[in-house]
């Protein structure tokens, strides 16, 4: 989140950039933490990676569209124009909507024991 943020309000960098960039550099440590620690997966990284991306990649559409939609709807609703607000309240509701579908699909999808079992 800290490079979403740093992203769109220090170097001014437009909402779906900051929130696709920030997710990458958050996912690509998330993929090395989460198969080693979070769910403890030994499948190798060919039976996995595609997976991870696949789910990564929907669930940045998913939760960025839907927090986009939300903030909007809830900051015409208080009649607020400022852009800033709306862009970091976005970004909030995106990350949360993302944690949770990311964490069901990494658990269920990419990193399920069934995964796991199938090692090469």
């Amino acid at each position: 989140m800290s490079v979403m943020f740093l992203l769109f309000n220090i170097l001014e960098t437009n909402y779906w950039l900051s929130t696709f960039i920030g997710n990458s550099v958050g996912a690509t440590v998330s993929y090395f933490l989460n198969k080693r620690f979070t769910f403890k997966n030994d499948a190798n990284h060919g039976q996995t990676i595609w997976k991870f991306i696949s789910i990564i990649l929907i669930c940045y559409i998913l939760s960025y569209c839907l927090s986009y939609l939300i903030s909007h709807y809830l900051i015409s609703s208080l009649s607020i124009k400022n852009n800033e607000i709306l862009g970091n309240v976005s970004i909030l509701i995106g990350n949360v909507f993302y944690t949770l579908i990311n964490y069901v699909g990494q658990k269920f999808i990419v990193f399920s024991k069934k995964t796991s079992a199938q090692k090469v």
